[in-house]
């Protein structure tokens, strides 16, 4: 018995739906990474500065605080005044000691506008270390030269 020799054809697949969907997938992400919305306020023009440097190394356990200019606190997206700074960062402090850590081990990123007085950044960073905040990073727009 002899059998017929039958031509098989070989099966193509259309990679075009596949390479549309990663292109869509790809704009996708670097439109939704592009910042962290807690790193950002609009209503913060940061100062520049010619000795601003960036970090060497990533802060583990950052906490962000922006200060507007007209004295208003931003912490997480809620706009607060500077008395209410202790009910606020309450949540934050027992979130640090879940994980077994102190307010001493987190630090406090402020991020002032640039026409915010000193004074009221320095009653900032007093307020936190009266909860234990013992590590501070003020944020500056680097010059560029």
């Amino acid at each position: 018995m002899r059998f017929a020799k039958r031509q098989v054809k070989q099966a193509e697949a259309d990679l075009t739906p596949m390479i549309d969907m990663t292109f869509q997938l790809i704009a996708f992400f670097m439109v939704l990474i592009n910042f962290s919305q807690s790193e950002q306020n609009d209503k913060v023009v940061l100062p520049q500065s010619e000795l601003a440097k960036p970090v060497d190394t990533p802060i583990e356990y950052p906490i962000i605080i922006h200060l507007t200019s007209d004295d208003a606190v931003v912490i997480g997206g809620d706009t607060i005044s500077m008395e209410a700074l202790r009910v606020r960062l309450a949540p934050e402090i027992s979130l640090l000691e879940l994980e077994g850590k102190t307010p001493a081990d987190a630090s406090i990123i402020i991020r002032a506008h640039r026409t915010a007085p000193g004074g009221r950044v320095q009653d900032l960073i007093n307020r936190c270390q009266e909860l234990g905040f013992e590590k501070f990073a003020l944020r500056v727009k680097e010059e560029q030269v």
